[in-house]
């Protein structure tokens, strides 16, 4: 079945925290009839709008296509953290990629860090960054890795926004008794995920571009122009940017083989009031080391935001708060008696590496997408880099084109039951701690 209705009603924002403390616009047109362009771009969330933004404030036309709504998917429900850096520590890419190579994903990194600061103070104060990530682990030997890593982000990148705390240290901060030790980066943070992103379409559409909603990409056509054909009409450009992510259906074959889909859960407490405190101590987000991460931080009226418990089927479990709930407890058994008002999924994008798959899928088809959970910030910035790309400044879009990113084995066909198998084991491990 199409990932883009399996879970969710056509055109509907989800019902989620975000979606109930936002100020959801009207729907957009849909697309009707032909268009020429010089750039379509498939998918109106963080990577899509960035591109069109970027191509629009330059002078291009743009047209956006997006099956439901701008900010429906990944870019609307997610946990908001900003991170550094990838899902991969900066001693690993040195040590696989080269200190240059490494160095300049580094610097991407951080610029798209800065790149979401800077739109959110100027254009979308609604979002509310706040600074601040911390990250926990369950065993000393994961203290001593996260000590190591801080240290040589110190000594080799000057990155002075983040330290390494003993357990004591971090249960100071973060108020469970199961973390053994951590880190606190100042210079990460967090933000309303949806907010950004319907800020974001209304910058594009003021660059120039034209956002339609409820338009399905359904075909792909390759060629100088290239044709994007949607039930009602169709988009001929000179350059096609695919920014579907967890939610493109299989259009551009090449994507699918080498990116894997997965949903993962969100729920939101009634407020917390005086109880907030005796969970976290300051208004940061966290993750942990868990294979299936647990990701929380508090909202602004003082509800608590937990995130985790995966699943790799399309489909959505019939019972998502169930689990969900037990995971928060187990980690903040203060909250044993706190009443869940919301509870969302949605399906982002992983890879084989867990590192953005940024790749040319024709000679004027680019494509990013495989975020792995650390997209709000790197999306953005790989839709910014496709852009660059195509008004004649590869050389950003070519170094996250480096990142090791392989195919699924078996491609499409058997990637789901594969990672299904690894990911089970992997649960496994989380829950016997080893």
């Amino acid at each position: 079945m199409n990932p883009l209705y399996r879970n969710d009603r056509p055109g509907e924002y989800p019902a989620s925290w975000y979606a109930a403390s936002t100020t959801l616009p009207p729907p957009r047109v849909q697309l009707h009839g032909d268009h020429r362009v010089d750039a379509c771009v498939i998918g109106a969330g963080y990577t899509g709008l960035w591109a069109a933004k970027t191509l629009a404030e330059r002078g291009l036309r743009v047209i956006v296509l997006d099956a439901h709504r701008a900010g429906f998917g990944a870019s609307g429900r997610n946990g908001g953290q900003v991170g550094t850096g990838y899902n991969k520590g900066q001693i690993w890419l040195e040590n696989r990629l080269g200190e240059t190579r490494a160095r300049a994903l580094w610097d991407i990194a951080e610029d798209a860090k800065a790149q979401l600061v800077n739109f959110c103070t100027t254009s979308a104060p609604e979002a509310r960054y706040r600074p601040g990530v911390a990250h926990g682990e369950y065993s000393a030997t994961e203290g001593r890795d996260v000590q190591a890593e801080t240290e040589f982000l110190h000594k080799r990148y000057g990155y002075d926004k983040i330290v390494s705390l003993d357990q004591a240290g971090f249960q100071a901060l973060v108020k469970s008794p199961l973390y053994k030790a951590g880190q606190l980066d100042r210079g990460a943070g967090h933000i309303h995920p949806l907010r950004y992103a319907l800020a974001l379409a209304n910058a594009a559409e003021a660059a120039g571009a034209v956002i339609f909603e409820q338009s399905e990409a359904i075909s792909v056509t390759e060629g100088a122009p290239a044709v994007v054909k949607t039930p009602l009409g169709s988009v001929t450009a000179d350059w096609v940017v695919v920014a579907g992510n967890g939610y493109l259906p299989n259009i551009v074959p090449k994507v699918p083989a080498h990116v894997m889909p997965i949903n993962s859960f969100i729920g939101a407490t009634e407020p917390l009031g005086p109880l907030a405190q005796q969970v976290l101590a300051e208004d940061i987000a966290v993750a942990d080391s868990k294979f299936v991460v647990n990701y929380y931080r508090l909202s602004e009226d003082g509800r608590f935001l937990f995130g985790g418990r995966e699943s790799y089927s399309m489909g959505f479990p019939k019972d998502i708060g169930t689990a969900l709930q037990a995971r928060m407890v187990s980690l903040f058994p203060q909250l044993k008696d706190v009443r869940i008002d919301h509870i969302w999924g949605g399906t982002l994008a992983i890879t084989m590496s867990r590192l953005p798959y940024v790749t040319r899928v024709g000679s004027n088809i680019m494509s990013a997408s495989g975020y792995s959970g650390h997209g709000v910030a790197l999306a953005g910035m790989a839709g910014r880099v496709m852009a660059e790309a195509i008004l004649g400044q590869a050389e950003r879009f070519d170094v996250m084109g480096t990142l090791p990113v392989s195919a699924f084995p078996g491609g499409s066909s058997l990637r789901a039951p594969l990672l299904t198998l690894a990911m089970t084991w992997f649960a496994l491990r989380d829950r016997l701690g080893i």
